[in-house]
């Protein structure tokens, strides 16, 4: 089976699950407790809030849409709706709708991740980390993974960007202190410049094109640094050749080398003495 050919087919598998849902028939009530985690959820994190906002209508509507489990002895596995579970657990409910679809053990993994990222509202990073596992696994390009998940290029690249960040930005994006424009203005940035930036954002309440504003005049600042030390650099390597042609000895700078030419023994003593004379 072709790379692509294979997520597509995954895809199909939750579409064909989803579309069950048409036959009431195939809705089942079974026990929440029964019901395990998917180990390769990709999502980490889940609002308190958004959890509590969800349990509320699901108490006043009921689930619309039934959850998605894979049989597993007489238990079974999530494959789709974890918030859904969660908000229904806070409930205190002890069954849940649920279609039991057919699906392979061994796509578990690539369910989790693909159904996370067309139907749930992950994090920056954790759909960095997801975009990132699909194309290691698969071995596909970023234009690939594009047209099976519907994104654009544009956006999954600048999503895998956030992956250079350093863990203290990664963190707040998580928590959603700073968001995901302010974070890929940072991208390049050291960590140290970074956790100023982050603190700064946080603090004074700037806007991405305050950021990008703060960003231009550090990495100026930063460049004019690094060009006055290579100038002090380039001096004394200058200061260095003169002091050493003093003694007769010929030489020549060659990017930040000082290249000796010490092609007879007296030159060699005459090196030796500066040596000795320095210790």
């Amino acid at each position: 089976m072709a790379l692509g050919r294979g997520l597509d087919s995954i895809l199909g598998d939750v579409e064909q699950a989803y579309n069950k849902e048409l036959n009431k028939e195939l809705v089942a009530e079974i026990d929440i407790d029964k019901i395990k985690p998917n180990p390769f959820q990709p999502r980490k994190n889940f609002s308190d809030e958004a959890l509590k906002e969800l349990s509320q209508s699901i108490e006043r509507h009921g689930l619309i849409q039934p959850i998605i489990v894979i049989r597993k002895g007489d238990d079974f596995t999530l494959i789709a709706g974890e918030r859904r579970l969660r908000a229904s657990k806070l409930l205190g409910l002890s069954k849940i709708k649920a279609i039991v679809a057919s699906i392979a053990d061994k796509n578990l993994r690539e369910l989790a991740l693909i159904e996370n990222i067309q139907r749930e509202n992950l994090s920056p990073i954790e759909l960095a980390n997801s975009y990132q596992e699909l194309i290691n696994d698969y071995k596909i390009t970023q234009e690939a993974l594009s047209t099976i998940v519907k994104k654009s290029r544009t956006q999954i690249t600048n999503t895998l960007r956030l992956l250079g960040l350093d863990e203290y930005t990664k963190k707040l994006i998580d928590d959603g202190k700073i968001t995901q424009g302010h974070a890929k203005i940072m991208v390049g940035l050291n960590s140290d410049n970074q956790k100023l930036v982050a603190d700064t954002i946080m603090g004074q309440k700037l806007s991405v094109r305050d950021t990008e504003n703060l960003v231009k005049r550090l990495k100026t600042t930063t460049q004019n640094k690094k060009i006055k030390s290579d100038l002090k650099d380039v001096e004394n390597l200058n200061l260095l050749k003169d002091l050493i042609e003093n003694f007769g000895i010929k030489c020549k700078i060659n990017g930040q080398k000082l290249i000796l030419n010490l092609n007879d023994s007296k030159k060699i003593d005459n090196m030796i003495k500066i040596i000795q004379k320095i210790q």
